[in-house]
C-alpha cells in the first residue's frame, strides 16, 4: 500500500489537479499531472481513480486501482519516477480498456506514462 504521505485524498486537490489539463494517455490509464513544484521538500500525491461508468461491479473497479497502485509503489520503491517528483499530484485514471489487463500490461503502461513526464 502507498504511504499516507503519498496519497491526494481531497476533492479540492483533485479538482485542482484536473484543472491543469496536462494529461497523457496509454492503453487505456490516463495520467493527469498538476502543478509543477516549486519547493522541492515535498512530497508528490497521488491519485487512483475508476468511475462506475468503467465497470459496474466494485471488485473490478477495485482491481484495476490496486494494479495501478501497487505499480506506482514499486517504481517509487526503486526509484524510476523520475521526472513525476517534480509535480504536486498526479492522478492515474482507469478506463474500460485496461479492466481485464494483467499486472505486467498494468505496469508498462504507467511506466511508460511517467516516462513521458518532463
Amino acid at each position: 500500500m502507498l504511504p499516507k504521505e503519498y496519497r491526494l485524498k481531497s476533492k479540492a486537490a483533485f479538482s485542482a489537479t484536473y484543472r491543469i489539463k496536462n494529461s497523457f494517455y496509454k492503453d487505456g490509464i490516463v495520467l493527469y499531472a498538476g502543478k509543477p513544484k516549486t519547493d522541492f521538500e515535498t512530497t508528490t500525491r497521488v491519485g487512483f481513480v475508476v468511475s462506475k461508468k468503467t465497470h459496474k461491479r466494485a471488485v473490478k473497479r477495485n482491481r484495476l486501482k490496486r494494479l495501478m497502485r501497487e505499480s506506482y509503489r514499486l517504481m517509487l520503491k526503486s526509484g524510476e519516477v523520475g521526472a513525476a517528483q517534480s509535480y504536486m499530484s498526479l492522478i492515474f485514471v482507469g478506463y474500460e480498456k485496461a479492466v481485464g489487463k494483467s499486472f505486467d500490461e498494468i505496469q508498462n503502461s504507467i511506466k511508460d506514462l511517467v516516462k513521458r513526464l518532463k
